[in-house]
């Protein structure tokens, strides 16, 4: 008999396998660490850590304070980290009570890489982030790009929206935040991804297509990118500065 599933159950279930067929993706990943880890201070906390596919680029830290709001992803994560001394995993959200205890450990960075898009007020969760950092602190973000993209994959994965850039710079100011940075990337991601929703209507990424997109085109269109950002893409990178 087939056993009925709540929508948490769900949601964490589809949450661990698409994060399960990213990991093999190091060259993308090799291309967000390029982007992200120069941003970034010395103790960071990392919101929606998932099973811990990106902390690997932040082992060097002084201190990763890492959280998502899945207890199966942070148990996963929990055991691959278990010999790292300097990161420390917890099951919260950026909206629990709990979550404002972390500026005892005095972060100066936030990372958080398609993540905001699954939290229905991404204003509330941006001003929490900016409230346990130092003066000065810097929140990166990684984001889903263009509402014109969204579809059956976006909707499976938790996404409330895609942003653009002109969306998130309202979206900062409104939250007590300057932006530091914002461009879009991922060119030919853009096109994949248009084609997956309103062609195709994919319900899950190809891990054939992940699998082609990270060994031929990544490694070159990462290094087109890092000297100019295209003016669309599937992501938009941002960085967003705390007041001192």
């Amino acid at each position: 008999m087939i056993r009925n599933i709540s929508v948490a159950e769900w949601d964490v279930t589809y949450a661990l396998e698409d994060q399960e067929r990213m990991a093999r993706a190091k060259n993308y990943f090799a291309w967000q660490g390029r982007l992200v880890l120069p941003e970034l201070g010395r103790r960071v906390v990392e919101v929606g850590c998932g099973i811990g596919n990106f902390t690997e680029l932040l082992l060097d830290r002084e201190v990763v304070i890492a959280l998502d709001k899945h207890p199966g992803c942070i148990e996963r994560f929990q055991k691959r980290y278990r010999n790292q001394n300097n990161v420390r995993g917890f099951a919260c959200d950026v909206v629990d009570p709990e979550f404002s205890d972390i500026a005892r450990l005095r972060p100066d960075s936030c990372v958080c890489l398609n993540v905001l898009e699954h939290v229905e007020d991404d204003r509330q969760a941006l001003r929490r982030m900016a409230s346990v950092l130092l003066p000065g602190g810097v929140i990166v973000l990684l984001l889903p790009a263009f509402g014109a993209l969204y579809g059956p994959i976006d909707k499976n994965l938790g996404h409330h929206r895609r942003y653009k850039r002109d969306s998130i710079t309202s979206l900062a100011s409104l939250s007590g935040l300057r932006v530091k940075k914002a461009h879009y990337m991922n060119f030919t991601g853009f096109f994949a991804w248009w084609v997956n929703a309103r062609v195709l209507k994919r319900e899950a990424q190809s891990e054939g297509q992940i699998e082609i997109f990270d060994r031929f085109v990544a490694p070159i269109q990462s290094r087109l990118e890092s000297w100019m950002p295209p003016p669309f893409g599937q992501s938009l990178f941002v960085v967003l500065e705390k007041p001192v």
